[in-house]
Parts: C-alpha cells; sequence; structure tokens
C-alpha cells in the first residue's frame, strides 16, 4: 500500500526547496544508507554513462548541488568536453524520485581545499594514490601506491592534488515524481533559463512549473 502523499496544489514557483526538503527527510530518517546518493549521466559523442555520486549540498536558493570527484576520471573527462549532465535522486523506501538537468562548473578551488580538509586523512591518501578509472595492473600496484602516498606525507597535512576537487551543478529543469496507486503517479516538471558568462556567477530567469501525466 502505497502512503498518501501528493505534490503540491498549486504547483511551488521553484522546485528545489521541496527537492531540498525530500534530501533531509530521508537523511534525517537514518533507514537507509547513503540518502543522498544520485546518479550522474554524461555523455560525448552521443555516447551516454551514469555512475553513482554523492551530493554534498543542495543549494534550494541558487538552484545548484554540489559534488566532487576526480578531474581526470572518466566523469571529470566528459565533463570538460560537455558541460551538460543530468542528475537522478531515488529514495525508492519514500516513493520519491527527482530528475535534474543542468550544466556542470568546476568549483571555486578555495572551496575544494575546504572541503579536502573535511575528509578522513585515508581518504585524503587515497585521492592522492588512485588514478581513477586508469588502468590498474593489479591489486598490489594499488596497494603500493597508497603506501608510497603515505610515506610522503608521513604524520602531516595532506594537500588537495590539483587534479581533485569539486563541481556545481546549475539546475535547468527539475521533475519531480511521486507514487501512485495503480502507477496514477505524479509528476510536475520546472525549467528556467540559465545565462552563463565565462568567470562569472550564473544568471537565471525564473522557473516556470507544469504537471505531466505518469
Amino acid at each position: 500500500m502505497l502512503p498518501e502523499q501528493q505534490l503540491p496544489e498549486p504547483l511551488p514557483t521553484e522546485p528545489m526547496t521541496l527537492l531540498a526538503a525530500w534530501l533531509e527527510e530521508a537523511t534525517r530518517r537514518g533507514d537507509r544508507p547513503n540518502p543522498n546518493a544520485m546518479v550522474l549521466a554524461t555523455s560525448v559523442n552521443d555516447r551516454p554513462s551514469a555512475r553513482v555520486v554523492l551530493c554534498k549540498e543542495l543549494d534550494a536558493a541558487t538552484g545548484s548541488v554540489r559534488f566532487f570527484s576526480n578531474y581526470e576520471s572518466r566523469k571529470g573527462r566528459e565533463l570538460a568536453a560537455n558541460s551538460h549532465a543530468a542528475l537522478v535522486f531515488h529514495w525508492d523506501h519514500l516513493h520519491r524520485q527527482a530528475r535534474l538537468e543542468g550544466r556542470v562548473d568546476r568549483a571555486d578551488p578555495a572551496d575544494s581545499d575546504t572541503y579536502f580538509a573535511s575528509r578522513p586523512r585515508d581518504s585524503q591518501i587515497g585521492a592522492h594514490a588512485s588514478r581513477q578509472s586508469q588502468p590498474l595492473d593489479s591489486k598490489d600496484q594499488l596497494r603500493a601506491q597508497v603506501e608510497a602516498v603515505r610515506r610522503q606525507f608521513g604524520d602531516g597535512p595532506v594537500p588537495r592534488p590539483a587534479y581533485w576537487g569539486g563541481y556545481v551543478f546549475w539546475a535547468e529543469a527539475v521533475e519531480l515524481w511521486v507514487a501512485g496507486t495503480g502507477r496514477v503517479h505524479e509528476r510536475a516538471r520546472w525549467t528556467r533559463e540559465i545565462s552563463f558568462s565565462c568567470g562569472a556567477r550564473p544568471v537565471a530567469a525564473p522557473w516556470t512549473a507544469t504537471r505531466l501525466q505518469p
């Protein structure tokens, strides 16, 4: 039996506040691991690829989502070639899903430094040791790389490697979905235009909302 839940009527003027509330609820419940997990889809030469990453910040005011990764990984190379991407949050136990489409920029280096410094030391060392997405001869090779990094930094601080840092996803379209009885689901889509200028903060127009048939 599905719980009684609906999208608001009338629809909110923007979707991100509701999405942030969904994420906060999923986190507060604590009944599933990684409630901030989201699928990140990229595409180069008409060949899409997808993987799960962790949302580290959802800013409802700006309509942006922040995550971190290795800039030289496959996802990093693909985002450098094509900054258009898509995200999916899916909370199966809450019967909710969110789909986002937009553009991705690299985060400010100072923000990446701050987040990297907050990570567990083993994760910092792993970021230095792993050349993400590159071929690996054996598990022993990776273990040796990790130990080499441990010896390099000893007991001192581990700085952020230049090839690792944050991304900011700017939502241009958001679709929220709530499961309904008999597969009569609730769906709504919000879209907006964003102007991107090199070195300047993106400027967004107001959102437009539309209900969709399931």
